[in-house]
């Protein structure tokens, strides 16, 4: 048989046997490189010590391992995992061989959110709400002795961000929403690291004051511990000072109850900088330095597109950081010193997470994806230039040219804006309307739809589906204001934003206007049931992965940590009832004329299991089609490869079912 009259069909098996490395992470040396990859079907530890060589599995759990970093003087490890998917995160400290685990945090109904070694390799830092369910505190430990402290205990969701250069001082953060964060200065000791906490005054340094809504993502200690290198969209005003100032706050006995302060700056920068500043609101994500002795906030960039992610050298020689510029990564080598941009590797458009840099900045790990490349960790040398692939992750014998490039394409939506949108369809498809569609909406709802790998998006792709992505308003990569365009009571806007894609879609030429899908999960999935019950007649079926149906019970049971970030993007359940009970799907679940199926991990902890249990109840009361598949050990999304399997091959053949071969709507 001629070689071109065979195409090959490959089952979901082999998709999601399609492995991924990320997160990888130096030893001191930067000889080794330890790393996650789901050869085994969930995320381990594995190490290796030379690029192109097989690397040494280290853990060996039924569960995901969800982070791992190497210790910064010696051959050690920590590294943390949940159970079954229920986020409660807990960090082990392992030796490089993978012969020795010891348990550092032992609350496993406390979730530990790991905050960064001491720069001597003694202690580590880490922010748990084992205190109280919806607060973080912050804690740090000796992972010799596993004497543990906690040095900041406040109501609020705390995070550890970095030990100072001398290990004298810890950077904390603060969530007081999505998008509005705080950064504070703790001392950790007056006469020796690590003292008693008892005798402090209460104070503590607020490096970031400001009015209205501000993120500070990404900070980094300037090597010299003068100043700390951030992202922020902060604006300067007229009427708002653009010198960043110390605060020094009276200690509240009810809500701060330790705490310490850096009690003077004049020992920290001696030289002064320049600052960068505008009248005019910033609307994107840009690079800066906070200087601490002249406490002013210098802007090192001013671009159109958020900056996302800032890496120093330990040395001081070089500053990493990535830009999203329409969904991909625009990587950004510079002298630190001089500000001269150096050579960037040369990668397809795709996917770039920088996740360590050696002690002297010639060499740079990445992790790169794109939606033909499953992920892989890089290796990139500074001085020389030289690129090379650490990791090979299997493809499971399918050809990569099989995979799908998606166009990324603007339609215009009901209030004339722009919503971008990447769209794929199989190789071959012709501008005949048969094809069906997958309507595909991301969770977040603070989030971006991007163009990385997904086995998933590719098996459905292989199958016969197009898959169409958009970035409604309200996804982050598109401006702070493009963000809050569907804050509270603007929701809807972006489900009629969904719905002016499909009217796109149907123009284009290439899709049948009667086999159109609409998926998503989580934020997403309430975008689905949204979908279906405010533009009934658009849709063929639906699929709801861990979706929010009824947003007063969700707000009501999601973790307790969790409610005020989310009230803050949805509403009040007091305040805003009324307005959260119209536009929850459950109270219009008698408009649904599309099949669901619905897909729900008992654990999670995000999306409660009650949300889906009331959607697919109300259906089957209205005697609608609606199928459910729930899964006793997973949380808020599959993280097992057998469930993945079974998930989304389901999926694939309901879709088959309702868009290929005529399956009934509900009358």
């Amino acid at each position: 048989m001629p070689s071109n009259s065979f195409k090959p069909i490959y089952d979901f098996q082999q998709y999601l046997n399609i492995r991924t490395a990320t997160g990888a992470t130096f030893s001191p040396k930067a000889d080794k490189i330890a790393f996650l990859t789901d050869i085994t079907g969930v995320y381990q530890v594995w190490c290796l010590d030379e690029p192109g060589r097989w690397p040494e599995q280290l853990t060996f759990y039924k569960d995901r391992v969800t982070f791992v970093k190497w210790s910064p003087t010696e051959d050690l490890l920590v590294f943390g995992k949940d159970a079954g998917g229920n986020e409660k995160d807990q960090i082990y400290l392992l030796t490089a061989d993978g012969s020795i685990i010891v348990p550092l945090t032992e609350q496993p109904e406390a979730i530990h959110r790991f905050g960064g070694w001491s720069h001597d390799g003694q202690w580590i830092a880490y922010a748990s709400n084992q205190r109280h369910k919806a607060f973080f505190d912050i804690y740090i430990q000796n992972v010799k002795t596993k004497e543990t402290r906690c040095v900041y205990q406040g109501d609020g969701t705390y995070y550890a961000v970095a030990w100072s250069p001398d290990d004298k001082h810890l950077l904390l953060g603060i969530y007081n929403s999505n998008f509005d964060q705080d950064l504070y200065a703790l001392e950790l000791a007056t006469q020796k690291v690590f003292a008693s906490l008892t005798d402090a005054k209460g104070l503590r340094i607020h490096l970031t004051p400001h009015k209205g809504s501000v993120r500070y993502t990404s900070p980094a200690w300037a090597p010299d511990g003068r100043g700390i290198y951030l992202i922020t969209d902060q604006t300067f005003s007229p009427n708002f000072s653009s010198k960043l100032f110390f605060s020094k706050e009276k200690f509240d006995q009810k809500k701060h109850r330790r705490s310490s302060i850096i009690r003077n700056t004049k020992d920290l920068n001696k030289k002064k900088r320049r600052g960068i500043f505008s009248d005019r609101e910033r609307d994107f994500l840009n690079l800066a330095y906070l200087d601490l002795n002249h406490q002013n906030l210098t802007y090192l960039e001013d671009t159109s597109w958020d900056v996302e992610n800032v890496l120093i050298s330990p040395n001081g020689r070089l500053m990493v950081y990535t830009t999203n510029v329409d969904g991909y990564s625009k990587l950004t080598i510079k002298e630190l010193n001089s500000g001269k941009v150096l050579t960037s590797p040369e990668l397809p458009p795709g996917i770039i997470d920088v996740s360590g840099i050696s002690q002297n900045g010639d060499k740079i790990l990445l992790s790169y994806t794109n939606p033909c490349h499953n992920g892989d960790i890089w290796l990139y040398k500074s001085y020389t230039n030289e690129l090379t692939q650490v990791t090979h992750s299997s493809r499971e014998g399918i050809p990569q040219d099989s995979f799908v490039e998606p166009k990324l394409i603007r339609y215009e939506t009901f209030d004339g804006r722009d919503i971008p949108a990447f769209f794929y369809l199989p190789h071959g498809t012709k501008k005949t309307g048969e094809a069906p569609v997958i309507v595909n909406i991301h969770g977040g709802p603070e989030a971006q739809a991007l163009p990385t790998f997904s086995s998933v998006f590719q098996y459905f792709i292989h199958r016969g589906f197009a898959l169409f992505i958009p970035n409604v308003r309200g996804s982050t990569g598109y401006g702070k204001k493009y963000s809050h365009l569907d804050d509270v009571r603007l929701r809807m806007n972006a489900v009629k934003d969904i719905a002016y894609g499909v009217e796109w879609l149907k123009s284009s030429g290439y899709i049948d206007s009667q086999k159109i899908s609409v998926m998503g999960g989580s934020y997403g999935g309430f975008m689905t049931l949204a979908s279906l019950v405010t533009y009934p007649d658009l849709w063929a079926a639906g699929v709801d992965l861990v979706g929010i149906a009824n947003f007063l019970t969700f707000l009501k049971n999601t973790a307790a940590y969790r409610r005020h970030l989310r009230i803050s993007e949805y509403g009040d359940p007091e305040k805003d009832a009324d307005f959260l009970r119209e536009i929850s799907p459950i109270n219009h679940v008698d408009k649904i004329k599309a099949p669901l199926l619905v897909i729900q991990g008992a654990n999670d902890p995000r999306v409660p299991k009650s949300e889906a249990d009331q959607i697919v109840e109300a259906i089957r009361q209205r005697n609608g089609i609606v199928e459910y598949l729930l899964f006793d050990d997973e949380g808020h999304g599959l993280a097992k490869l057998e469930n993945r399997i079974t998930a989304y091959t389901t999926i694939a053949d309901f879709l088959d079912k309702y868009l290929k071969t005529g399956g009934k709507k509900a009358s």
